[in-house]
């Protein structure tokens, strides 16, 4: 038996590849829209990849089972239990198997046996993976989306994404019914999960890649509640904003993306920064800066906005997705390929051209930010000097914030910047002066005189600076 593991970091994303080494037969679990890692491992293992297998209907990257079918010929093997069969649209010119609980998939002497697992998704399939030539019990388990190191998959994605009312509580219920079946499974048992660390499809994934059935019963939060009320508070409680693409995941995902030899290629384009600034104030059109935070606030092309690469960009250009504009890239060029593989991976075809970040200095006018410490804010705001603007999210803010504060999450600025007031500085900042950075890229460009607080509230709480929490305290 022959095992694989591929992990694309900018989306936390993992897939498989099994195969059998007697017949050459293999299959890729949950493989990402750029196959082409998958066929260059089958070319030098000699394999055929046989089967393109899914877990569930995906939210956050666009899978590649369609890609895969279409150039390989492999078989897509999917869920047909939970509402309406899974919910998929598959298009009737690709070879498609719908697979029930306990149903096979065989490679040679490699089996795949589907397990329903609903929670995260009402059709989530997890797959046990059985080496028929030395065993007839399971190696391990390819858990998807179900089963993360240190936590399992959240179930309010349908609710908070889609807007499917009611499947938030309906799945954290189905939830702790799969997680009570999958704890009979014995402690060596391996769980291979489709998401680490930094994946917004639960709350708080561990980085490692693997663990065991054991280790998870034994420490992973979600393993230890045994009465469904109190497993579906801790599993509902706390969890993440869901990006904006999610939602476009979902509908793209139910049939399969457009085949990327049919998505035109960008390419580097030869406009003056005068031409570009012309070129953003288009409303159907996206121009991001990807330079560093600091590199950008001492000048930037008006009407860009700022997600810094590699750090902040895939996160954020999720969270402020808009597939109906056309995007342009601001990045040095040899960022230009992954650039393009991470749009790519999150179905953002309307990528349509790139510009070298010289092309700044060619540019006549440039606009600039401050950045302060939180005591010089802080003097600035007493003296009613600054409109302070937080613009973390709605937990974060409830938790403890600037008395007298404007509240504004950052995915929702650009639709509600028009409460602040256009005559007064704006302070603004989030939890550590990252989020505040593109906060404040998106507000120049809309003529305020914009501060980015240093350090964000973390550093205002170190300066023990006043909070609600004082307040609080003092009542």
């Amino acid at each position: 038996m022959y095992l694989h593991h591929f992990y694309e970091t900018s989306l936390a994303q993992a897939s498989y590849m099994v195969a059998c080494q007697a017949t050459g037969e293999a299959a890729v679990i949950d493989p990402a829209r750029n196959i082409e890692g998958y066929l260059k491992t089958a070319r030098e293992q000699g394999f055929q990849i046989v089967a393109a297998v899914e877990t569930h209907i995906h939210a956050d990257f666009v899978s590649g089972v369609t890609e895969l079918a279409r150039r390989t010929g492999a078989t897509i093997y999917h869920s047909i239990e939970g509402v309406d069969n899974g919910g998929y649209e598959w298009s009737s010119d690709l070879p498609v198997k719908g697979l029930r609980d306990q149903d096979t998939i065989q490679l040679g002497k490699v089996q795949l046996r589907a397990v329903h697992t609903p929670g995260h998704t009402p059709e989530h399939m997890a797959y046990e993976l059985i080496d028929g030539a030395v065993a007839d019990r399971p190696m391990g388990i390819f858990t998807g989306d179900f089963v993360f190191v240190g936590d399992v998959g959240r179930p309010d994605l349908l609710e908070k994404a889609v807007g499917v009312v009611g499947s938030a509580e309906e799945g954290a219920r189905q939830m702790f019914s799969s997680i009570h079946r999958f704890k009979k499974y014995a402690d060596y048992v391996q769980i291979w999960p489709g998401h680490g660390s930094g994946s917004a499809c639960g709350k708080a994934l561990g980085a490692v890649p693997t663990s065991t059935v054991g280790y998870e019963r034994l420490f992973n939060p979600a393993f230890q509640p045994t009465e469904e009320t109190a497993f579906i508070n801790l599993l509902l409680d706390g969890q993440p904003e869901p990006p904006a693409y999610f939602a476009k995941m979902k509908e793209v995902n139910k049939t399969g993306m457009t085949p990327l030899q049919k998505v035109p290629s960008p390419v580097e384009m030869q406009l003056t920064g005068d031409e570009i600034a012309e070129l953003a104030q288009d409303n159907q059109t996206m121009v991001i800066d990807t330079r560093r935070i600091q590199t950008f606030a001492t000048g930037s092309i008006p009407g860009t906005i700022n997600l810094p690469y590699p750090d902040m960009f895939t996160e954020w250009l999720g969270r402020l997705a808009d597939y109906e504009k056309t995007i342009y890239l601001i990045a040095e060029p040899h960022q230009f390929a992954p650039l393009r593989k991470i749009m790519l991976g999150m179905g953002m075809d309307n990528l349509k051209g790139f510009f070298a970040t010289s092309v700044i200095d060619s540019a006549s006018k440039k606009l600039t930010y401050d950045t302060q410490s939180p005591s010089v804010v802080d003097k600035k705001r007493e003296h009613d000097d600054v409109q302070v603007l937080d613009v973390r999210y709605i937990d974060e803010w409830d938790e403890a914030h600037i008395p007298n504060a404007k509240h504004i999450p950052l995915p929702k600025l650009a639709e509600r910047a028009d409460e602040l007031n256009p005559k007064k500085p704006v302070a603004v900042h989030c939890r550590s002066g990252k989020r505040s950075a593109i906060a404040s890229s998106m507000l120049i460009n809309q003529g305020f005189d914009v501060i980015n607080v240093e350090g964000g509230f973390i550093n205002w709480e170190q300066q023990n600076l006043e909070t609600t929490k004082d307040k609080i305290k003092e009542g």
